[in-house]
């Protein structure tokens, strides 16, 4: 394999060198149009790359400094909206008033973070719980001081959650953390709000270890992403060929700590203990066609384990990556047909 790293996550972008024909010139391919920033706790990358068609000859079609600003602009909107580390996010004013029992009117992002939250739990048998906050302040990853905010127990065991959709209003048992969806729900947002306008160019959006793209890549048809060594190699594990949609991936390998006691801890907790989970596994990635639902399952596969992961993974018909204890790197079938070199 060929080609340089043009980024540096969980789930990285590589841009392959063109091909040349013998004896013909090499076919001169630009560098992609690249702006990166931070946010939502994560380096955001925007990639585009120009093609040759006539809606860009004719200049029809938004620059790309002009998508990259509606991309910064869903991602502010979204941090606004979902962050638990913001003092003055619509979250953190929910979670303060988490338990009183009555009906909050709530912003658009949030009202569909808590939908496809509440979804997510349902669909993954509960592997994806927003309610695990009160188990990461309690291990020390702290976020906005809630003060003291109205928990009753019994009754978020029995509904968390209640919405009404008429009226974007919600009651909310107790407090409840977005860290498991709501990256992936900013690309999702972001995504589409500059999808329409790529005309002929290809894309690729990055934020952490969660991206989303599609077709042309630098070198040629598609994208090649690296899956990243948790272990902090620089050559990654895989490579794979993203034509379009997206990948994300859950990892112990950057949000880790100490919790109060001296344990070492991450963030990737098991709702059934309140601590720690992912047995024998240190990062899963999982592609599909919304990054959202990928980071979920990426998620719900990596608690799982090193033992169930292979069979729910293909029991789902899941294309996921992973990385077990030993740095050996596992791929399910779907996977497979995606990737097209792997380091071992």
């Amino acid at each position: 394999m060929t080609g340089h790293p043009s980024t540096t996550v969980h789930a990285s972008a590589v841009a392959g060198e063109p091909c040349a024909t013998e004896g013909a010139p090499a076919v001169q391919i630009p560098e992609p149009t690249r702006f990166a920033a931070r946010s939502m706790g994560s380096p955001l990358v925007l990639q585009v790359v120009d093609a040759a068609s006539t809606d860009l000859a004719r200049g029809d079609r938004p620059p790309a400094d002009q998508l990259w600003g509606r991309v910064t602009a869903e991602f502010e909107a979204s941090d606004r909206a979902l962050s638990r580390f913001r003092d003055d996010s619509a979250l953190t004013a929910l979670n303060r008033v988490a338990g009183d029992g009555r009906w909050h009117t709530v912003e658009p992002r949030l009202y569909g973070a808590l939908a496809a939250s509440a979804r997510a739990a349902r669909i993954t048998c509960g592997r994806f719980d927003p309610r695990v906050l009160v188990d990461l302040e309690r291990l020390g990853y702290r976020g906005a001081e809630l003060g003291g905010s109205r928990q009753s127990p019994a009754d978020a065991a029995r509904a968390w959650l209640e919405r009404d959709p008429r009226r974007s209003a919600v009651r909310a048992m107790v407090p409840l953390d977005s860290g498991g969806i709501g990256k992936g729900l900013a690309l999702r947002w972001a995504w589409r709000a500059i999808e329409p306008d790529l005309g002929g160019r290809g894309a690729l959006l990055e934020a952490g270890g969660d991206l989303i793209g599609r077709e042309p890549g630098p070198g040629g048809p598609a994208w090649l992403v690296g899956i990243e060594d948790p272990a902090g190699e620089a050559t990654p594990l895989a490579v794979v060929a993203l034509a379009s949609g997206a990948l994300s991936t859950s990892s112990v390998a950057i949000t880790n700590w100490r919790a109060p006691d001296g344990r070492p801890v991450h963030h990737l907790l098991d709702p059934r203990t309140g601590e720690p989970g992912g047995d024998g596994l240190l990062a899963v990635t999982v592609a599909g066609a919304d990054p959202a639902w990928s980071e979920v399952w990426s998620k719900a596969l990596f608690l799982a384990g090193e033992r169930a992961i292979g069979d729910e993974a293909r029991r789902r018909d899941l294309a996921a990556w992973g990385v077990e204890g030993d740095g050996s790197l596992h791929l399910t079938p779907a996977a497979r047909l995606r990737t097209i070199w792997t380091a071992g």
